[in-house]
C-alpha cells in the first residue's frame, strides 16, 4: 500500500506531548483502570507465554506499559510506535522501574520509531506480537493485521471495538465532532467476521476472543467501583448480553499450517 497520510488524526493526536504525559492517566486511572490492565496482563500472560527465551513485538506500544509488562517476565521484548513522544514517555518508565530495581530479572526491552504499516522487522522474527488499542485508529487496520501476521511465528494478540457494541454509537458521535472541527479522538468500530475473514486470507484463525464489557467503559469509569462492575457485567454476561454486544474484544490468533496431505 502506499504510505499512510501523516496528517491523519492518529499521527498528530499521539504527536502531542501533553498527550503521550496524560495517556495512561486518562486510560487506566481509578480502580476500573486496574482492572482493564489487570485483564489485558492476564490475556497476555495466557496468550503469549512470555518468559526467558521468548521473543515478543508490542506494536503501537505507546507509552510501554505492555511491553514492561511483558519483559518483566525475562521475554526479549520490542516496542515499536509511530509516535517519538510516546516512545519518550515508554523509556523514561522503563528507566524508572530499572532504578527502582524492577527489572533485575527482566528480559532485554527496547523501544524503536516505526509505522504499524510496515514494521522494521523480518518475517516470522518474533514468537508473539501485540496490538493494543491500535486498529481503532489506523488509517488502513487490514493492512497493520496483515503486518502483525507476518511477523509472526505463532500467536498474535489485537483488540478493536465491536460493531455491536454501546461503542458504535460514541465512534459516529466522534466523527462528526471530528468532521465539525471539534477537537476529539475518532476511531472505527469493527466486525468479528471481517477480522476473521482477513485472518484467514494470510493463514490465521482466531484462537479465542475475549470480550470485556457489555456497558460503555466510561460509565464505569464515572461509577468508579470494580466491585459494581464486576457484579453488573457478570449478571449481563449470564443472560447472554456479553456475547452479543461486549466490547471491546480482545483476539488471540494462531498461524494455521494446513496438514502435509490435505486436500488441496
Amino acid at each position: 500500500m502506499s504510505s499512510p497520510d501523516p496528517s491523519h488524526y492518529s499521527y498528530r493526536h499521539y504527536a502531542d506531548a501533553g498527550v503521550a504525559e496524560t495517556f495512561d492517566a486518562l486510560r487506566f486511572s481509578g480502580g476500573v483502570g486496574e482492572l482493564l490492565l489487570e485483564t489485558q496482563e492476564a490475556i497476555l500472560v495466557d496468550a503469549l507465554q512470555p518468559g526467558p527465551g521468548r521473543s515478543i513485538a508490542d506494536i503501537g506500544t505507546g507509552t510501554g506499559r505492555a511491553a514492561l509488562a511483558l519483559a518483566r517476565t525475562g521475554a526479549d521484548v520490542i516496542g515499536i510506535d509511530a509516535s517519538a513522544e510516546m516512545l519518550a514517555v515508554a523509556a523514561r518508565r522503563a528507566s524508572e522501574e530499572q532504578a527502582r530495581g524492577l527489572h533485575a530479572a527482566a528480559g532485554h526491552l527496547r523501544f524503536e520509531r516505526g509505522d504499524a504499516h510496515a514494521l522494521p522487522l523480518e518475517d516470522r522474527s518474533v514468537d508473539g506480537a501485540v496490538c493494543l488499542r491500535v486498529l481503532m485508529h489506523t488509517p488502513d487496520w487490514r493492512c497493520c493485521l496483515a503486518e502483525l501476521c507476518r511477523i509472526s511465528r505463532s500467536r498474535i494478540v489485537f483488540d478493536f471495538p465491536s460493531a455491536t457494541s454501546a461503542a458504535a454509537v460514541q465512534s459516529g458521535a466522534r466523527r462528526v465532532a471530528h468532521a465539525t472541527g471539534v477537537r476529539t479522538e475518532p476511531y472505527r468500530v469493527m466486525r468479528a467476521s471481517a477480522v476473521r475473514a482477513e485472518l484467514a486470507r494470510h493463514g490465521w484463525r482466531v484462537r479465542s476472543e475475549h470480550r470485556q464489557f457489555v456497558l460503555p467503559i466510561a460509565l464505569h469509569k464515572a461509577v468508579g467501583s470494580p466491585a459494581f462492575t464486576r457484579r453488573l457485567e457478570r449478571a449481563l454476561a449470564s443472560v447472554g448480553l456479553l456475547r452479543l454486544f461486549g466490547s471491546p474484544v480482545t483476539v488471540v490468533a494462531e498461524r494455521f499450517e494446513p496438514r502435509s496431505g490435505a486436500a488441496r
